[in-house]
């Protein structure tokens, strides 16, 4: 790897991992707001989801405007733009409806990884494409800082403080992604109009598979590192600071495993390594319908899960580096991201209704586990017989 590279995807990782900070800022103090302003597990739910949902369908345009504008450009400007809702977000802090609008802007800094997936891409060679997309996909880790240090900086300086401090950082990892970082060697703009572009990548068949395995790996892991928190407080017991440490370990071990799913990737081949992520999330969902007792049991199956996810996370997008054209790479992204997102949306609504109609989370463990299931089959039947390259349908 030649240092220009090498600087690209270390910065690039950075600014996704603040800008996934930033995303995640509400659900970690989710039971502190909660229970100030006496929400029902269902609100409660609504108010952690609101941000996923922008941070996945804003990711289709974004990465389609990465294609035109570069990622240097892009990174930095959604860096740029988050700062806003962020700020806004530390003085409305005892308001419901404001917390959901301003959390449904939050979102925009969850679009991040539809810049940087195709930025890291063009900078490597396709033999190690599942390294460098597994790689920056680790800074998804943004999401165990925001568990582990937004609940810590929130007792330290205030609700205010802490978006003061987030929003101060965004400018500054703006900034310095337009100093340092630099588009790949013959990287050129897209000129072609957004909508033909995106008929065009739609018209892939790549597109639609990546789609659904990404929707069920990276969903996976968002829903569980948005609404662990809470799932741990009413499960278990937790209070707020306990649940937020598990969730940071939670993400971390995703964190890890996704540029591991990458590297095998480019090894045994990533078909290989999702077919492991779905069995395994299907094995670890079922484990979670008994609700194993806390600590050692329920925490083993729990980073087990998050094992598994993030292997799949590095295998999916390690197939789209595969199996798509870099110059359509940003808008494939694009859309497979925003699948991403929105699975990761709707699984805490739907576990809020579960837990408010039942009391308990099995059901919606049966869910899961049989999604995971269903796809793991999918994903053998569809890729088993596929080329390493696919042409436009």
């Amino acid at each position: 790897m030649n240092s220009g590279a090498r600087t690209n995807l270390v910065l690039a990782t950075a600014a996704f991992a603040l800008m996934f900070w930033a995303w995640n800022l509400i659900a970690p103090l989710a039971p502190d707001y909660a229970a100030r302003l006496d929400l029902s597990p269902t609100e409660t739910s609504a108010l952690i989801a609101f941000p996923v949902l922008i941070g996945a369908v804003g990711r289709i345009p974004v990465g389609a405007l990465t294609d035109r504008y570069g990622g240097r450009v892009m990174m930095a400007a959604v860096a740029f733009v988050s700062v806003v809702p962020v700020l806004l977000l530390g003085f409305v802090g005892d308001s419901y409806p404001m917390l959901l609008v301003l959390g449904f802007f939050l979102g925009i800094a969850g679009t991040s990884f539809a810049v940087g997936v195709p930025f890291v891409s063009r900078w490597h060679s396709a033999e190690k494409r599942g390294f460098a997309t597994g790689v920056f996909g680790a800074g998804m880790g943004g999401t165990a800082l925001s568990a582990f240090l937004t609940p810590y900086l929130a007792g330290k300086i205030g609700l205010l403080g802490t978006h003061v401090f987030m929003a101060v950082a965004l400018v500054l990892m703006g900034v310095l992604v337009l100093v340092v970082c630099r588009n790949p060697p013959g990287w050129e703009p897209s000129t072609d109009p957004l909508m033909p572009r995106l008929r065009g990548a739609l018209g892939l068949r790549a597109t639609w598979q990546n789609i659904l395995l990404y929707a069920v790996a990276f969903g996976g892991f968002v829903a569980f590192s948005t609404y662990l928190p809470t799932l741990l407080h009413n499960a278990y017991g937790f209070a707020q600071t306990e649940a937020g440490l598990r969730a940071a370990g939670f993400a971390l071990v995703a964190v890890v495993a996704r540029p591991a799913g990458g590297i095998l990737s480019d090894k045994v081949g990533p078909v290989r390594v999702c077919m492991v992520s779905f069995v395994g999330t299907t094995l670890m969902a079922g484990a979670l319908v008994f609700h194993p007792p806390a600590e050692l049991a329920a925490g083993t199956v729990f980073v087990l899960m998050a094992a598994f996810l993030g292997l799949g996370t590095g295998g999916v997008f390690a197939l789209v580096a595969q199996l798509v054209e870099p110059a359509r790479v940003g808008t494939v992204t694009g859309l497979v991201g925003a699948a991403g997102g929105l699975g990761g949306y709707f699984p805490p609504l739907v576990m809020g209704v579960v837990f408010q109609a039942s009391g308990a989370y099995a059901f919606g463990f049966v869910l899961l586990a049989a999604v995971a299931l269903g796809t793991a089959v999918y994903t053998g039947v569809a890729f088993r017989d596929r080329p390493k390259v696919e042409a436009e349908v």
